[in-house]
């Protein structure tokens, strides 16, 4: 018997992004880029794990606004474009490169390297990623997690709690439609928790979720076993806390793997290095620059003089680095097996998904020498997911942790601040003028059910946290703010046509066309409880 656990968590989401009215529109490019440097890349390293046998167990969060999004005919189309483009400008690096020494093997391995992606996408998954994710559950592999329906942060969300009731309803709802079973566990958008959100969670027969550290370490009563087991709360919904040790190894750029002076620099690429006249094929078709994914330097240090990349020592570099994590969590399983009495240490390291791939190019490899080497090389530890946890473990302290997030500050600070606090006040109007809605139109006829419908689909799709969070990083304000104020001001408009009984048919044709998430939404979900 191993003397503890170790809980891979990965939290795969991005914001639902699906722009028809333009041909080439650069937010879609969040999702191309995500599919062929994290989640492709994962799915290879899962699929060839499988294949040979090693036994591995790992959690992972698929929000429904990507499933959507890896499942709509029109992105994945663009998406096919978007390769073959990648796979065109591998073959001329290579032509423009032939006979330069330092940069030409390179231009090699990315052509090499988009066309294997190109043909993993289309021979291997057919164009259906999802269906790939649930085989791998299906085979016991993945725990597929949900998250809230469009990440919506639900600790702000508590003036309307039909409102808080409907982003747990409709992510549940759709994750019984796609993967053909119940969710074990939920994904809490952003760590977002308040007391008595287990309810709702209990409802949908939720068994887990997730909150940072010092959301379980300050629940009442003092959980005996700190973060390094679960605690159930009064709903029997089980909760599971970050470890900030394994996260700050893997997670923190300047601290952590990641930043390692062999690994490739994130920010440049031939996008902005190259001569435009060259590159603007590629780029934006205004001309602005943008990312390629063609990146030749490495990190090299806090300096602008970047050396050349090479991925035969970035490789070898993550399986060093794979092997101390494994020596680390060995030791940190070790030390807490023998302070914890009566309970198996359990330790949770989870990370947003794209860190493995899109930020650190080199995550996929050192995932995968580390799940070889955990399966390999000791026994102190079970990979296991919180389902494994709690199915060994079924009896756990009961407590109640306080409303808590992740994030700087912990307490909700990157969703509410001066950056962002003007859009709850629209948020909340429009969540009580929905739930009026659900409760004055119990039946409705087909004409109504639509605008309703899309109404609700308006509302959830401005309670994505992801537009408060960019508004305060700083970065794409203007399309986070824009996105915000259309949905708002959509949902309005669908309101006032109902009150007044004059549905505008056409236009809400073009606005399902547009916003076509959870084409199963039942407005009903609102209704007062």
């Amino acid at each position: 018997m191993s003397l503890g656990s170790l809980s891979l968590v990965l939290h795969a989401h991005l914001p639902f992004v699906r722009h028809p009215e333009h041909e080439d529109f650069l937010e879609e490019d969040w999702l191309y880029e995500a599919i062929s440097e994290t989640y492709l890349p994962l799915l290879g390293v899962f699929d060839r794990l499988a294949d040979e046998g090693i036994p591995f167990r790992l959690a992972m969060t698929l929000s429904p606004t990507l499933v959507m999004m890896l499942r709509d005919e029109l992105l994945m189309s663009r998406y096919a474009r978007k390769l073959d483009r990648l796979c065109e400008l591998g073959d001329r690096e290579v032509l423009r490169t032939r006979n330069d020494a330092t940069f030409g093997p390179l231009a090699r391995f990315y052509r090499d390297h988009f066309r294997a992606l190109r043909g993993a996408f289309h021979d291997d998954y057919r164009g259906d990623l999802i269906a790939a994710f649930r085989r791998l559950q299906d085979a016991g592999h993945l725990d597929i997690l949900t998250c809230n329906a469009t990440h919506g942060f639900l600790p702000l969300m508590q003036q309307v709690p039909e409102a808080v009731r409907a982003q747990v309803t409709v992510a549940t709802t759709h994750y019984r439609q796609t993967f053909g079973r119940d969710p074990a566990g939920i994904w809490l958008a952003e760590c977002g928790y308040f007391p008595g959100l287990e309810r709702v969670l209990a409802a949908e027969r939720i068994r887990y979720f997730f909150v940072d550290t010092h959301g379980l370490t300050d629940a009442i009563p003092r959980p005996l076993h700190g973060p390094y087991a679960p605690i159930f709360t009064e709903a029997g919904v089980a909760a599971y806390a970050r470890d900030p040790e394994s996260s700050q190894q893997v997670w923190s750029s300047e601290h952590g793997y990641p930043g390692d002076p062999d690994y490739r620099e994130f920010y440049r690429d031939i996008g902005w290095d190259l001569d435009l006249d060259y590159i603007r094929p590629y780029i934006q078709p205004t001309g602005d620059r943008k990312n390629t994914g063609f990146k030749y330097y490495r990190i090299t240090g806090k300096t602008q003089d970047k050396q050349p990349y090479s991925p035969e020592v970035a490789r070898e570099r993550a399986g060093v680095h794979a092997g101390n994590f494994l020596f680390n969590r060995q030791r940190q399983i070790e030390y807490l097996a023998s302070r914890l009495s009566g309970r198996r240490p359990v330790v949770v390291a989870p990370y947003d998904a794209e860190l493995f791939g899109h930020w650190w190019f080199e995550g996929p490899w050192f995932l995968e020498a580390f799940i070889r080497k955990a399966a390999s090389d000791q026994r102190t530890f079970d990979l296991v997911t919180p389902s494994d946890d709690l199915r060994d473990n079924p009896e756990n302290q009961v407590a109640t942790p306080p409303m808590s997030s992740w994030g700087a500050g912990g307490y909700a600070r990157m969703w509410l601040d001066e950056s962002n606090d003007w859009l709850y006040r629209h948020l909340h109007h429009c969540a009580r003028k929905m739930v009026e809605l659900a409760r004055d139109f119990p039946e409705a006829d087909a004409r109504q059910r639509r605008a309703l419908n899309q109404a609700a689909r308006e509302l959830l799709l401005a309670q994505g946290s992801d537009w408060a969070f960019i508004m305060k990083t700083g970065t794409m304000v203007e399309y986070a703010r824009r996105r915000s104020r259309e949905h708002v001001q959509r949902f309005l408009r669908l309101h006032e046509q109902l009150r007044a009984g004059t549905v505008d048919e056409g236009w809400l044709s073009q606005v399902e066309s547009r916003d076509n998430v959870f084409p199963e939404l039942d407005y009903r979900v609102y209704r007062p409880a």
